[in-house]
């Protein structure tokens, strides 16, 4: 079942979170479809421009709507994350993606507002919802990589003013989250005093956490323990700052680099530990078996279980 993103945050504010998941292969829509449909979670499923160029959006956009037959009675959004505006285009024409997102945070405040209110006043007429970024989020997504240094705190009195202004449904803020598997570097953790702050100038308005998996220690000793070189210091947001941030109205967390991580120590251990072996299929399967338990994790954090039922009204 398919909804709208603001239909999903209306009953989660303040009290649970959607979750975001980024996908790029059909493994994981498989296990997320699967692991929601058990749990009765709602969910957003999003797709950035590189897994759609690298799936092609058709294909990308088919294997979601044929998990959505597979499993009927999973309740979920389709959202097109980071996009700029041919992404954007083609997601609204497309007539499937019911959110999409314009990245304009690295431009000058009133750029991102002029580049967000276009793409509003547009998504609102075929009743897309738009979320939009405030701040810029240290780390690597996909082709973003931004220095440290370069990552500025989301003030919140330009939230006020932006919301206001571009007329965006929710908002990505930058308040100490970071893109790809190197959070945190700085061990600051979440800042909280801004999301306190944010709150209070825009009430009820859905805030968005970007770079918000948590990153097991665990998994990356395993990643290079099989041959794998990635920093042992990677540090994530916490369980404890995840469910702290929900009454500040955190509505959606984004999740990309766990699925990442969990995928490419699958990879590295069974070829390290099957080298005689040809079957891709193996470790895909290991992979969607071992997902679903993370992903059912991640919705026990959010508090999203048992909560499709809330939606029956909107659909």
């Amino acid at each position: 079942m398919k909804t709208n993103s603001v239909t999903l945050f209306k009953e989660a504010y303040g009290k649970f979170c959607i979750p975001a998941i980024n996908i790029s292969m059909p493994e994981q829509i498989h296990a997320l479809f699967s692991t929601a449909q058990k749990m009765n979670a709602p969910f957003i499923i999003q797709t950035t421009p590189v897994a759609r160029e690298y799936m092609h959006p058709l294909m990308l956009i088919n294997c979601v709507k044929a998990a959505a037959k597979i499993y009927p009675d999973a309740l979920f959004a389709l959202h097109l994350d980071h996009g700029n505006e041919p992404h954007i285009d083609s997601a609204i024409e497309s007539g499937e993606y019911t959110s999409v997102m314009i990245d304009a945070s690295h431009d000058p405040l009133e750029k991102n507002i002029e580049r967000t209110k276009r793409i509003s006043h547009r998504a609102h007429l075929k009743n897309i919802s738009v979320e939009a970024e405030l701040g810029v989020l240290s780390g690597v997504e996909d082709h973003l990589n931004i220095e440290e240094e370069n990552a500025l705190y989301t003030n919140p009195a330009d939230v006020e003013y932006f919301v206001k202004e571009a007329g965006c449904d929710s908002l990505a803020v930058a308040v100490g989250t970071s893109h790809g598997a190197y959070k945190f570097s700085g061990g600051k953790g979440l800042r909280f005093d801004l999301l306190k702050d944010i709150q209070k100038r825009v009430p009820d308005f859905p805030i968005v956490l970007h770079g918000a998996s948590s990153i097991d220690y665990e998994e990356i000793k395993r990643i290079n323990a099989a041959g794998g070189n990635i920093k042992e210091d990677a540090k994530g947001i916490t369980e404890e700052e995840i469910r702290k941030a929900i009454p500040y109205g955190i509505c959606k967390l984004n999740i990309a680099t766990d699925l990442r991580i969990l995928w490419i120590r699958i990879l590295r251990e069974y070829l390290q530990n099957h080298p005689d072996q040809l079957d891709p299929l193996r470790p895909g399967i290991q992979y969607m078996q071992e997902l679903e338990l993370l992903i059912a994790k991640k919705f026990e954090i959010l508090g999203n279980t048992n909560k499709t039922q809330l939606y029956k009204k909107h659909i």
